[in-house]
């Protein structure tokens, strides 16, 4: 029995998405595994909860589930970026429990990119080079920021720690707070002669081509996660992410239903009496034999057995379901109506004369 992810993250089956959202943070953070340290239950409770959120956040998701589809997550997880990507999303930097310090690095934020594939791409894996526009580290002084023969020093204010503690009167006294370092803003490090193509910054603007290796399996809403590839935001911050977002375009020999593939064949009434056979395409080139047993009725499915779309993040492939049509004539020659009335009468299948009926 599938999963009810909207009972799992407690929400109405029509819940916005900052509803969702919400009910994922309260879940998560009464469920994640360092909450639950003695008990043995919670990661499996957490990973339900994240699960849950990770289909109904998603739109495509969301609606092939609320259609009743299957939804393989596979190894969606561990595969693009696991729970911490889920959690930065939900819950920003500062993580499920805490809040960033201003001592921590800074983050240069993700770019989303799509990328278009044909059917066949998605299914087996393809490499597609994906251009777009970002910060990048400084090509002259690879990223630090100094020009050349001379480098950045450990700011004198905060000792290289980005933030220095400040002490505030108030009526319930002096408290005490951590801030943004104003020398060094934070980065802990001040540079004397800065390099001249980027200023100091460390970073520069412009275009940048990657390439991206498509896992076989992907479909329309597959999100990839390239570490490190995203915008650059200067030194000592960490690099943000590219996220490609996958879009499968139709196929008009095919449809898709997660890992099986649908294609239609039409017979006439006779083969499907009398048996027959048909080459049907294959995703992956070529045509396959398709046997029509005798006695087919309309809307029969055959099942090729293997020929679907490979299993995303795990092994083995969906099958290939063939449905049937039967094609009836809506014309027969007096002939041709003899004869069948002929059969008719030997199956014993006509309890009148049709021709009585046009008098």
């Amino acid at each position: 029995m599938a999963k009810d992810y909207y009972k799992i993250l407690g929400v109405a089956r029509d819940a916005s998405s900052g509803e969702i959202k919400s009910a994922f943070r309260r879940l998560a953070r009464q469920t994640h595994p360092d909450a639950n340290p003695n008990d043995p239950a919670a990661a499996e409770r957490f990973r339900e909860a994240a699960e849950a959120y990770e289909v109904l956040s998603n739109p495509e998701r969301r609606a092939r589930y609320d259609r009743g589809d299957t939804i393989d997550l596979g190894d969606l997880f561990a595969g693009f970026g696991g729970f911490e990507d889920i959690l930065r999303s939900v819950f920003g930097d500062g993580g499920l429990f805490g809040s960033p310090s201003s001592s921590r690095p800074r983050r240069g934020s993700d770019i989303l990119v799509r990328v278009r594939l044909a059917l066949d791409e998605a299914a087996f894996g393809t490499d597609v080079d994906v251009t777009y526009q970002s910060s990048f580290a400084c090509d002259t002084c690879g990223g630090s920021g100094a020009a050349d023969g001379s480098n950045a020093t450990t700011c004198a204010t905060c000792g290289g720690a980005g933030a220095v503690r400040m002490a505030k009167r108030s009526i319930v006294g002096t408290m005490m707070s951590v801030v943004e370092c104003p020398d060094c803003a934070g980065e802990g490090v001040t540079i004397s002669d800065p390099c001249s193509q980027c200023q100091g910054r460390g970073v520069q603007h412009g275009e940048k081509t990657v390439t991206v290796e498509i896992p076989a399996g992907v479909s329309t809403g597959t999100r990839l996660r390239l570490s490190g590839r995203g915008e650059a935001v200067g030194r000592g911050a960490r690099t943000g992410d590219l996220q490609v977002e996958i879009h499968v375009d139709p196929d008009p020999r095919f449809q898709r239903n997660d890992i099986d593939l649908m294609h239609d064949v039409e017979v006439n009434a006779i083969e499907a009496i009398l048996g027959t056979r048909r080459e049907v395409p294959l995703l992956e080139g070529g045509t396959e034999v398709l046997e029509v047993p005798p006695g087919t009725q309309p809307g029969a499915v055959i099942r090729l057995a293997g020929y679907g779309v490979p299993r995303l993040g795990g092994k083995g492939r969906g099958d290939l379901i063939v449905r049937v049509g039967v094609t009836i004539p809506t014309e027969v020659s007096d002939d041709e109506r003899a004869l069948l009335m002929e059969l008719g009468r030997l199956r014993g299948d006509l309890t009148a004369d049709p021709a009585a009926s046009d008098t």
